[in-house]
């Protein structure tokens, strides 16, 4: 049951000098099982994942993704190489996809049971490598955040059933200040 790595595909080997590496854990007050059913239904990561524009389940395995990028959108297709019920999967994207990437999930007891630990390890290789990089950090789409900010709305989704929303609300006193110049 390892994790997936860049090593397990032959365009990651190739191109293995230029893969970024994630890895994000947060700990959510529901049980393994329940995270788990959740995440492995893909077509929902959407409603925590602001990047996806969709995923789409082809079969028990396969899925057609399709992500917010600086360009515009980005699609690929990924297959589930691992499973192992509510406590892993491993993906990765498959050969011709827009953005090559391989990553997994890991459900966990939590210490102290005190919910389950979500890990997210995530291995991509940039498009247009370090230019494309350099871009994506520049439109605030640099994977490194977007992960850690997706596994707070997955926090927040799974534990109250919806994710706040602060758009449109008032920033503190400062802008309060600057309102009424």
């Amino acid at each position: 049951m390892a994790a997936a790595k860049v090593q397990s595909r032959s365009n990651f080997n190739r191109e293995a000098r230029r893969a970024r590496k994630i890895t994000k854990v947060c700990t959510i007050n529901r049980s393994a099982q329940d995270l788990f059913r959740f995440w492995r239904n893909l077509e929902n990561l959407p409603r925590f994942a602001k990047h996806l524009v969709s995923v789409q389940n082809i079969s028990g395995k396969d899925s057609r993704w399709e992500a917010k990028s600086p360009g515009g959108t980005s699609k690929w297709e990924a297959e589930v190489t691992s499973e192992h019920e509510n406590h892993f999967i491993a993906w990765h994207s498959k050969k011709g996809s827009e953005i090559d990437n391989a990553g997994s999930v890991r459900f966990e007891p939590a210490p102290g049971g005190q919910g389950t630990e979500v890990r997210v390890l995530l291995d991509y290789i940039p498009p247009v490598g370090k230019l494309g990089a350099m871009v994506a950090k520049l439109y605030g789409e640099e994977p490194d955040i977007q992960v850690e900010e997706d596994l707070g709305r997955f926090k927040a989704l799974m534990e109250t059933g919806e994710i706040p929303a602060t758009e449109g609300q008032p920033v503190g006193a400062a802008q309060s200040k600057r309102r009424r110049k």
